[in-house]
C-alpha cells in the first residue's frame, strides 16, 4: 500500500513522550481522520508530516519524491492587515481572480475578496484559511480542527467544498467531533 508511512517513529517534548515506536500508514489519495483524546499527539503528527518538527528516531516515508503540502492550523494564521485576496495570493500568486471568487462563493463568502481580514468574524477567518489551503498547489492537505467556530449548516457546506476540491489528494484531518469525521468520510485512526 502506498501512502505516508511512519516507521518506528519516536517523538517527545522534553520529558513528555508522545510516541515510542509509532508505526502507521495513511493511504495516498484518501481521507484519513485522526481522532484521539487531547495530548495524544494529533497536531504533532500533522507537524511531523509537514516537516515542521522532526522525529527523534524513526522515519517518515512519503509516496513520491516531492509532496506539496497545504495546511489549515488550529489557530488561524492569516495576515490581519491584508485583504482576503492578498492572504490567498500569499500561497498561490498565480491564482486567477475567477478561481479565487469561485472558491469564496462556495465557502459562503461572496464579495469578500477585498475585505481586510481584521474586519472578519472568527468563522469567516476560518473559512478564508480553508479557502487559502484549498487554493494552494498541493498533493497533501493537512487540516487541524478546521471547523472550530463554524455552525452546523456552514460546517456541512465547507466539508462538501473540501471533499470536492481535494479529490485525488491525500487528506489528513484532526477532529474531536464524530459528526465531522462521518461527514468527511475516510478511514478513522483513533489508536496511534
Amino acid at each position: 500500500m502506498s501512502g505516508i508511512e511512519f516507521r518506528n517513529v519516536h517523538f517527545s517534548y522534553g520529558d513528555k513522550c508522545i510516541w515510542e515506536g509509532l508505526d502507521v500508514i495513511f493511504p495516498e489519495r484518501q481521507i484519513a481522520v485522526l481522532m484521539a483524546p487531547s495530548g495524544r499527539g494529533k497536531t504533532t503528527l500533522l507537524f511531523l508530516v509537514a516537516g515542521l518538527v522532526q522525529p527523534q528516531a524513526g522515519t517518515i516515508v512519503y509516496p513520491g519524491e516531492h509532496m506539496r503540502c497545504s495546511m489549515v492550523f488550529q489557530d488561524v494564521r492569516l495576515v490581519a492587515g491584508l485583504s482576503v485576496q492578498q492572504n490567498i495570493r500569499l500561497v498561490n500568486p498565480q491564482i486567477s481572480t475567477e478561481q479565487l471568487s469561485d472558491c469564496l462563493r462556495e465557502m459562503g463568502l461572496v464579495g469578500y475578496e477585498k475585505k481586510k481580514v481584521s474586519h472578519l468574524s472568527g468563522g469567516e477567518k476560518q473559512r478564508v484559511a480553508i479557502a487559502r489551503a484549498l487554493l494552494a498547489e498541493y498533493d497533501l492537505l493537512l487540516l487541524d480542527e478546521p471547523f472550530a467556530g463554524l455552525d452546523d449548516e456552514v460546517k456541512e457546506r465547507v466539508i462538501e467544498v473540501i471533499k470536492t476540491r481535494s479529490q485525488g489528494k491525500t487528506v489528513l484531518l484532526v477532529t474531536h467531533d464524530r459528526q465531522e469525521a462521518t461527514l468527511m468520510g475516510g478511514q478513522i485512526y483513533d489508536k496511534f
